[in-house]
């Protein structure tokens, strides 16, 4: 067994322990969480005092592992529109590149305190790459299909891409309200009635997304023109493409909306209408990369929903680091505090995946990983900020 001690211990499941002590047997497993002012320190047991906040390892909720050789490859700050069109011309490579990448960016996750991880597959790729982590993983295998008439047929294929990834964890979910047909929507809800389905969508990355399901204006019609997609059958919707969206998915499963960029205060009242388990995921490095801006997370704060964070991928992002996410959220919106942003960092994902009986919290019997916090001024993250995997 093995101590640390730091300046503070954040459990999450329970208010932050000044001078904390957390002790770990050699699998990682925690034994106590001690308070120095009800408690004596562990006896006959080594501690190791640091300086900084010990916390829960991360929960990384949405990812694209397979996107990692594309790191630096698509200019930043051009928008949705272009990024997607970039994305479809470049993402193929010689499969030892991408697995040799793969590999590489599961290996900074684990570096960079990350436990579990949310990642969006298209293809087979990273099947051994996850066979091989130490990290969780849950494979959302994304199916996307426009053109009615071809919905049967992209769902299949993405059934069988799903029947790869088995028994580990794994779910087929639908892309994006921009990119999935009505019938495609309806073939997976239907899916996802009857059996344990975890459904992940990209959500209003873009302001152009609205304007296509309000008014059928704006970027997606170039897209689909150049993609080759006849779009007759969309009729606009005259609502945002989140109200229009909610509807088409099951009240079956948890669904994790992602990115949310131009999500306004009115769709988050429009989702109160209707019987859905939703949570958030944030990836602010991402948004910034895409569309140089932010969500207005003060929106969603106070309104009862289950808040997490992601990286997304290494085409839209410099690095896979939840702590860096977590700084450029409490560098944009100061009243988010470090305590705040560890739980959305860490038991909120883990809520989201259902595994907080494991991970997420400090508490004795659980193997969460362990992170160490530094560079801090007080209790805020700070530019100089950086994580440390203890466990």
């Amino acid at each position: 067994m093995k101590s640390f001690k730091a300046d503070y211990v954040y459990p999450v499941c329970a208010d932050p322990i000044k001078n904390g002590i957390v002790t770990v047997d050699d699998s990682g497993r925690i034994i106590s969480v001690t308070d120095p002012v009800t408690s004596s320190e562990p006896g006959n047991i080594p501690v190791k005092k640091l300086s900084g906040i010990i916390c829960p390892g991360f929960v990384n909720t949405h990812c694209h592992l397979e996107l990692s050789h594309l790191k630096g490859k698509i200019e930043p700050r051009k928008g949705l529109i272009h990024f997607i069109k970039q994305i479809q011309k470049i993402r193929k490579a010689d499969s030892a590149e991408i697995l040799d990448a793969a590999t590489e960016a599961d290996a900074v996750m684990y570096e960079n305190g990350i436990v579990a991880v949310g990642d969006i597959v298209n293809t087979n790729i990273s099947i051994p790459v996850k066979a091989r982590s130490s990290l969780y993983y849950h494979s959302f295998v994304e199916s996307f299909g426009f053109v009615p008439g071809q919905a049967k047929e992209v769902f299949d294929r993405a059934i069988n891409l799903l029947n790869e990834f088995k028994p580990v964890p794994c779910s087929i979910t639908p892309h994006a309200p921009y990119s999935v047909s009505k019938e495609l929507f309806k073939l997976i809800k239907n899916y996802s009635e009857d059996r344990p389905n975890l459904i992940s969508v990209h959500n209003q990355e873009s302001e152009e997304e609205n304007k296509f399901y309000r008014y059928k204006l704006g970027g997606f019609n170039d897209l689909y023109a150049d993609f080759g997609i006849d779009i007759t059958h969309f009729k606009p919707q005259a609502r945002n493409s989140l109200q229009s969206m909610i509807p088409l998915l099951t009240n079956k499963q948890k669904i994790l909306l992602v990115h949310n960029t131009c999500t306004n205060l009115k769709d988050i009242y429009f989702l109160k209408r209707f019987d859905r388990s939703i949570h958030w995921c944030f990836c602010p490095n991402a948004n910034l990369y895409i569309e140089d801006t932010l969500p207005k997370v003060e929106l969603f704060l106070g309104q009862g929903y289950n808040i997490t964070l992601g990286t997304d991928s290494l085409a839209s992002n410099n690095e896979l680091c939840i702590l860096s996410e977590m700084r450029s959220l409490q560098n944009k919106y100061p009243v988010l505090t470090t305590a705040q942003l560890i739980e959305w960092a860490s038991l909120n994902g883990a809520k989201y995946f259902g595994i907080d009986d494991e991970k997420g919290t400090l508490q004795a019997g659980m193997t969460p990983g362990l992170n160490l916090i530094t560079g801090l001024d007080g209790l805020r993250l700070t530019a100089d900020s950086k994580v440390k995997r203890l466990v």
